[in-house]
């Protein structure tokens, strides 16, 4: 077996490439702005200013490579990386301030507080354009990473079909190696192993690992969960994969507990995966619904002439209320009325309208605004459906107020089964953070602007 390191494919560093350049170019430009803008006529021949624009520089670069921001295993993905951006820089920026007030540059005001905030925009914008590009040109099949997936059929069929078809994961599970049912588990009349797996092919199971990689080339090998999962196996495994220069992926038992709930506690050299217990309640959930009720009323008063319109032209399209009120289960199985615009109007056009750009439920705003509602949250439950959760987990649906968006909205909302909806607000609830919600707003924006997957 030959010595080889884990290379990044050909996208990927050109990837890596266009966002530092993005990263450099925009504190650089930032750093002109307020430059130029400051002290136009001496803003670059002052010898204490181009000191101070140079260590603001050297300290923002020294912080953004501390977070990691330039991580390729963080590029694209997102929230992870946006947190990260705004993280170096918050770090920067108290540390030049730090140094500024040692050093009694008072000319470095301009810097740390204009051109530093400035550049964050900036690098924000400009990472947000890369990974739209990276996002459209995976909807084409490029820009993805070819992927086999080692474990037992559920677990392998529920990730496939959370990954495949999804321009987010930048995956392509494209072959399969089954985990050997244990004898006491297997089914009473023997049978073969499938050939595919939610029409991925089955290329052997998993003791068979690193041929199938290395004849499929694959660029990552997905293991999940399975009785076979050993710590001695995982770290021959992965010796073995680091032989071959492909990266093992590793899911946890608990695959939808992700972002700040999980990370690595070292106990003893050994790195637990270590999981924090979901809040409910405190002061950042009242901080979130202060801040709920705040947006959507800024919203309604902006969007107040487009209520108007809506009314009027539903009046004049002929007889039946404006409004209709739909009974909803709300936060610990409360009752409350939700309103929303008459969708079934005489004018086709006018009705499909409504019902594609959702603006039929922007009522619902004033939900919020009552404290019924979060603007962003679970679905909102009819009144039987919470018989239906059970004890698998559903019925935490409930402990939080349910919202005029959320992750069930941006993922297709209408074209997701019962079971997707339901895994998809309790993601979120698990998952929660401002950064979450801040994301999920701007992905509904879009995606009631384009009127798709949504009706």
């Amino acid at each position: 077996m030959s010595d080889r390191i884990v290379r990044p494919a050909r996208w990927e560093r050109r990837y890596e490439v266009s966002v530092l350049c993005c990263d450099l170019l925009c504190l650089a430009l930032a750093n002109l702005i307020v430059a130029v803008g400051y002290h136009p006529t001496a803003g670059l021949a002052d010898g204490q200013r181009v000191a101070v624009l140079v260590v603001c520089t050297v300290v923002t670069v020294l912080s953004i490579s501390v977070q990691k921001v330039w991580d390729r295993r963080i590029l694209g993905s997102g929230l992870e990386e946006y947190r990260r951006i705004v993280r170096a820089y918050l770090y920067a920026v108290a540390a030049a301030a730090i140094l500024a007030y040692s050093l009694g540059a008072d000319q470095a005001r301009a810097y740390i507080f204009g051109a530093l905030p400035l550049a964050l925009v900036l690098t924000l914008a400009a990472r947000k354009v890369l990974r739209i590009m990276v996002l459209r040109a995976r909807r084409h099949g490029r820009y993805l990473r070819s992927v086999l997936v080692v474990g037992n059929a559920e677990e392998i069929h529920e990730l496939v079909s959370r990954t495949n078809g999804s321009e987010e994961s930048g995956w392509k599970v494209e072959g399969v190696c089954l985990a050997p049912v244990p004898e006491e588990d297997a089914p009473p009349v023997p049978r073969g192993s499938p050939v595919a797996i939610d029409d991925v092919p089955v290329l052997g199971t998993d003791a068979d690992i690193i041929r199938v990689t290395e004849v499929h080339k694959f660029d990552a090998v997905a293991l999940l969960p399975s009785d076979r999962c050993s710590c001695a196996r995982m770290r021959k495994l992965e010796r073995e994969l680091e032989g071959v220069g492909v990266d093992l992926l590793v899911a946890p038992v608990l695959i939808d507990v992700v972002g700040p709930r999980l990370y690595i506690s070292p106990l003893a050299g050994l790195p637990l995966l270590q999981m924090s217990a979901p809040r409910y309640s405190g002061p950042v959930w009242v901080v979130k619904n202060i801040v709920d009720r705040v947006f959507a009323l800024l919203i309604l008063v902006v969007i107040s002439p487009v209520l108007v319109f809506v009314a009027a032209a539903i009046r004049l399209d002929g007889p039946g209320p404006v409004l209709l009120r739909h009974d909803r289960v709300g936060r610990d199985g409360r009752t409350f009325a939700m309103y929303a615009f008459r969708g079934d109007l005489e004018s086709r056009w006018l009705g499909r309208f409504l019902r594609r750009h959702s603006v039929d439920e922007l009522p619902e705003l004033f939900n919020v605004v009552g404290g019924d509602m979060a603007l962003v949250g679970p679905r909102t439950p009819v009144g039987s459906e919470p018989v239906r959760y059970g004890d698998g987990g559903g019925a935490r649906r409930l402990v939080v107020k349910p919202g005029f968006t959320g992750l069930w909205r941006i993922g297709g909302r209408n074209n997701l089964s019962w079971e997707e909806a339901a895994r998809a607000d309790l993601r979120y609830i698990e998952n929660w953070s401002f950064a979450m919600d801040l994301s999920i707003l701007c992905r509904t924006f879009g995606v009631v602007v384009r009127g798709d997957r949504t009706y």
